[in-house]
């Protein structure tokens, strides 16, 4: 398996839209493409507009075309833009990809 760490920083003021979208478009994307949610955070303590997130993969090819089509399909990028009508809801998106350790519990 691959993790793919997330960080999306929102516009100020458009987190509660970013969880919106998240929640009723990325969601059944990602379930579409084969996209393991593991799960979604904020920060307690730090950030007030960002969004954590990790992903799983089964491996590198299924990270490549999960995301190929993901970005891809039309209607994706379709319900995307129907988000941000009143400009961009993401600033800044950082991603990381991890490979668990052989004492990991999460493999």
């Amino acid at each position: 398996m691959l993790y793919e760490l997330r960080i999306n920083d929102a516009v100020p003021g458009k987190l509660p839209a970013l969880h919106d979208r998240f929640a009723k478009t990325s969601i059944p994307y990602f379930e579409k493409y084969g996209i393991k949610v593991i799960g979604f955070w904020t920060d307690e303590v730090g950030f007030s507009n960002r969004l954590q997130f990790i992903l799983g993969f089964e491996n590198a090819d299924h990270y490549e075309r999960a995301w190929s089509s993901f970005r891809t399909d039309p209607e994706r990028v379709k319900a995307y833009a129907a988000t941000e009508t009143d400009g961009p809801l993401v600033i800044r998106v950082t991603n990381t990809l991890m490979r668990p350790t052989a004492y990991s519990p999460l493999q």
